[in-house]
């Protein structure tokens, strides 16, 4: 897929991955809607930094757990940039507790910004794709979704679900030349990872990433762009985690 002209919508696109998948698809040429909580000066300055590459950008409030706003998101990216050509879906957040810890809410909070805005936001966007004959979806997994952690039991199994909802709807959609493709980082130098105690990153650097460095959402954001980008490449989920889940612990 060629970018220049076209229009793409991330979720959680004012920081992290998603405002920096943001940046690597403007620098192509698409105009780009982001999907945030808030309008604070994180989401100002992505917003100011797609504008200055010469590209339309807009900012809208919303909630991805609430499927009316996933909804709406579309609408609206389609009426103010004219179509949606790019569907990233970034939000998102930690869930953290084991099974006797978490509550219900927060376990049924998890599956509805991680998965069910994926229902939502597909069934609004795809059909705004399918008379083009082309389009993107790209979702966020996890090496979380790969294996298994103590204390996130809500967390592992919805990034565990997006790799083979990835799969069942490139399967759907392939006649519709609309690809979906799916990222899956590892420990990536976000304010998701901010909380991190010393201990914990001395041992992910010595012990757990063979690499021996943390991810950046730059790194990220390349990989989204070759998925993009690249119009052989459908179902398919790529792990960006400095080797952390290829080798035997």
């Amino acid at each position: 897929m060629q970018l220049t002209g076209k229009t793409a919508l991330i979720t959680g696109g004012t920081r992290g991955i998603g405002a920096a998948a943001a940046l690597a698809l403007a620098r192509e040429g698409a105009d780009v809607a982001l999907v945030g909580r808030h309008e604070d000066d994180d989401a100002r300055q992505t917003l100011r930094a797609i504008q200055a590459l010469g590209r339309r950008a807009e900012l809208l409030l919303a909630d991805c757990a609430k499927p009316a706003d996933c909804t709406r998101v579309v609408e609206e990216t389609a009426r103010r940039l004219g179509g949606v050509d790019v569907l990233i879906h970034s939000a998102g957040g930690p869930v953290n507790g084991g099974l006797l810890e978490l509550t219900p809410e927060a376990w049924h909070s998890a599956f509805d910004v991680h998965v069910h805005a994926i229902f939502y936001l597909c069934r609004a966007a795809i059909p705004l794709m399918r008379p083009k004959h082309e389009g993107a979806v790209i979702l966020i997994s996890s090496t979380a979704g790969k294996l298994a952690t103590p204390s996130h039991i809500a967390y592992q199994a919805v990034k565990g679900a997006i790799p083979h909802i990835t799969r069942g709807l490139a399967r759907e959609f392939a006649p519709d030349n609309i690809r979906v493709n799916c990222v899956a980082p590892g420990v990536i130098r976000t304010k998701f990872h901010e909380k991190m105690s010393p201990e914990q990153k001395k041992l992910n650097l010595e012990q757990r990433i063979p690499l021996r460095r943390e991810g950046t959402s730059e790194q990220v954001a390349e990989a989204i762009l070759l998925l993009v980008k690249n119009d052989y490449i459908t179902g398919d989920t790529v792990t960006i985690d400095g080797g952390l889940t290829m080798r035997i612990a």
